[in-house]
């Protein structure tokens, strides 16, 4: 197959693309910058209509790896920049694809998609704009006409061409300080970004047209620090936050956020202190992926 990876410079499609090769594929790497590896740029928002059927004519497949992730802190209202950084792009590309004779697709998007699907009670996608925008995506994706695998990604772990997934950064700094470690309640699914990039590949090769989600562990926020600090050659008790005074102090940051502006993607309050979990998972399954993201 001939595979278009969109956002192939990122963590996730770099690995993709890799995947890719290692399967007998050909991957054409497409991102919004040039840097080493991408052959074409291309910002799939502001692109024509005529650009986006021009990269991806002659091509099997498309794989959507960008978009905004739940990091960014936009503007009020928020979900503007989550709905033009994520549904837009998915919506115009998969329109184009369709268009020359694509045949498949593979969007990766968020374990988030999940939790608002199977538990409508807990109204995430009303209260947080950066799960509505990857409901929407999901929605947009499957009135495309094509058949489109989403993939429902938890947290990352891993290296890929020496990168740390960007996430993880500051909890890096954190496990290798000598500072003391404290975690809430809650917990979530974890992934490595090797299972990401096979999922994808397999979906691609199998047409497939489902929601994936992806899990390797189930990891309580105690346990990740625990393990990070191991892997980061600094080992240490972590203590408990009850729950109250991490929702007290997360709701203050947010109100000092809205009083210059800008609104969070998640409010970390409504999702951290939840058990976000999938199964099946495996226990100690991350292992290597988890050092490979603490190790000095």
């Amino acid at each position: 197959m001939r595979i278009t990876v969109v956002g192939a410079s990122g963590f996730l499609g770099t690995e993709v693309v890799a995947e890719l090769g290692r399967r007998g594929h050909d991957a054409t790497a497409v991102a919004r910058t040039a840097r080493a590896g991408v052959e074409k740029t291309l910002d799939v928002t502001t692109a024509t209509d005529g650009e986006l059927r021009a990269a991806l004519a002659g091509h099997d497949g498309v794989v959507f790896a960008a978009g905004v992730d739940d990091r960014s802190v936009p503007r009020t209202p928020a979900y503007r920049a989550f709905h033009f950084g994520n549904v837009v792009p998915v919506q115009r590309l998969l329109a184009a694809a369709r268009a020359v004779g694509v045949s498949r697709a593979v969007v990766l998007g968020s374990y988030f998609g999940y939790f608002a699907r199977e538990y409508p009670e807990w109204d995430l996608a009303r209260r947080n704009p950066y799960i509505r925008s990857r409901v929407a995506q999901a929605r947009v994706a499957r009135e495309s006409g094509l058949p489109v695998a989403v993939l429902e990604i938890p947290f990352v772990f891993g290296r890929v061409g020496g990168r740390r997934p960007g996430w993880a950064e500051p909890l890096v700094r954190l496990a290798r300080s000598r500072l003391p470690l404290a975690a809430p309640p809650g917990g979530t699914a974890g992934t490595s970004a090797a299972r990401v990039a096979a999922a994808t590949v397999t979906a691609l090769e199998q047409a497939s047209a489902e929601d994936i989600p992806l899990v390797g562990e189930n990891l309580t926020w105690t346990d990740l620090l625990t393990r990070a600090a191991a892997a980061a050659g600094r080992p240490r008790r972590v203590r408990h936050l009850p729950a109250a005074s991490v929702r007290t102090t997360l709701r203050f940051a947010g109100l000092l956020g809205t009083a210059v502006g800008r609104q969070p993607g998640l409010d970390v309050a409504d999702t951290m202190l939840r058990e976000l979990f999938l199964h099946p998972a495996t226990p100690g399954s991350l292992t290597e992926a988890i050092d490979a993201t603490f190790a000095p």
